[in-house]
C-alpha cells in the first residue's frame, strides 16, 4: 500500500452491521434503525437508499462524518438530537439540547382536544389557546396547524427554547404569537385554553441515559414531580375564561393527586387518554 494512499471505507451494509453490533452491545434497543438514521443523515439520503445499494462504498468523508455520529449515538446522546429534528404528529421539527424532544404521548395532547372541542370551535377566529412550556413548539403549532382559526401563543422560560420555536413556526408557516414567561406570568389575557407538557420527573425516578442530555428545566420538578403543575393550576384557576380547558401531561401514577388537587381550584376533569388529563373550569 502506497503511503499516502487511505484505508478502503466500507459499503453501506458493512458499516450499518457494524454500527448496529455497537449500539447493541450496550443495550440500545433500536439499533439497527438508530444505526440506518445516522448512515441515512450522512448520506443526505433517506433510509430506502441504504436499502437499495447496500454495496455502495461510503467515501472517506461521510465515512468520518457517520463515525463521528455513531460515537455520540453510543455515548447515549438522543437521535433526535444527532440529527436535529423529530417528527411530531406528522411534521418534522427542529429539536437541540435546548429543547425536550418531542415524545408519542404527547401527541395524545392534540387528539384530545379533537375529542373535546365542538367542531364549531375549530372555526372560532376569537378562540384563544396557549402553550405553556413551548419547548419545540411541536405543542403548539400542532394545534394551529390542526386548527387554523385558533388564536395560538407559544410560552416559555427558556430563551434557548423559543428560538428553536420560531424556527419551527417560520419553518411550518404557522402564525403564532411566542412570549418568554415563567408558565402565566407574562401572558396578558385570559385563554380559552391552556395545554402544556411541563416538567413532571422526580430527581429520583429511573430513566433512561438518553434523558442525561435533555434539559433538567425541561424534566424535573419538586414534590414527586407535581410542583410546576400544580403551580400552572393555581394560575389557570384564575386565568382561564369562564368554561376554559386546561390539558395536561404527566405521569399516569400522578392523575389521582392533580385531579384531587385541580377539583380544589375549581377544576373538574373531563378526559383522560394516556399520560393526558383534560379539566374545565367550573366557576
Amino acid at each position: 500500500m502506497n503511503a499516502n494512499s487511505q484505508p478502503p471505507t466500507p459499503a453501506i451494509k458493512d458499516w450499518l452491521i457494524s454500527a448496529q453490533h455497537q449500539l447493541s452491545e450496550i443495550g440500545i434497543a433500536s439499533a439497527h434503525l438508530d444505526a440506518e438514521i445516522i448512515l441515512a443523515n450522512t448520506l443526505e439520503n433517506n433510509r430506502t437508499y441504504l436499502h437499495a445499494h447496500p454495496e455502495q462504498l461510503i467515501d472517506a468523508q461521510q465515512y468520518k462524518l457517520a463515525n463521528k455520529l455513531l460515537a455520540r449515538r453510543l455515548d447515549r446522546v438522543p437521535i433526535a438530537y444527532i440529527v436535529g429534528h423529530k417528527e411530531f404528529y406528522g411534521r418534522k421539527f427542529i429539536v437541540s439540547p435546548a429543547t425536550l424532544i418531542p415524545r408519542p404521548e404527547s401527541e395524545d395532547i392534540i387528539t384530545t382536544l379533537k375529542r373535546i372541542l365542538p367542531s364549531t370551535t375549530y372555526h372560532l377566529p376569537s378562540t384563544k389557546l396557549v402553550d405553556v412550556g413551548t419547548g419545540s413548539g411541536c405543542l403548539g403549532i400542532t394545534a394551529k396547524l390542526e386548527f387554523p382559526k385558533l388564536e395560538v401563543t407559544l410560552a416559555d422560560i427558556s430563551s434557548e427554547a423559543l428560538e428553536i420555536a420560531k424556527q419551527n413556526s417560520d419553518k411550518l408557516s404557522a402564525d403564532v404569537q411566542i412570549i418568554q414567561s415563567d408558565l402565566l406570568q407574562n401572558y396578558p389575557v385570559k385563554p380559552n385554553i391552556i395545554i402544556a407538557n411541563l416538567p413532571y420527573v422526580d430527581q429520583t425516578w429511573d430513566r433512561s441515559p438518553e434523558t442525561m442530555h435533555e434539559p433538567d428545566l425541561a424534566l424535573f420538578a419538586a414534590d414527586n414531580g407535581r410542583s410546576i403543575i400544580y403551580k400552572l393550576i393555581n394560575q389557570a384557576s384564575q386565568s382561564l375564561a369562564g368554561s376554559g380547558l386546561l390539558i395536561i401531561e404527566a405521569d399516569p401514577a400522578q392523575h389521582d393527586s392533580l385531579i384531587k388537587y385541580a377539583n380544589k381550584k375549581s377544576f373538574t376533569a373531563t378526559d383522560k387518554l394516556g399520560y393526558i388529563i383534560a379539566f374545565q373550569l367550573t366557576k
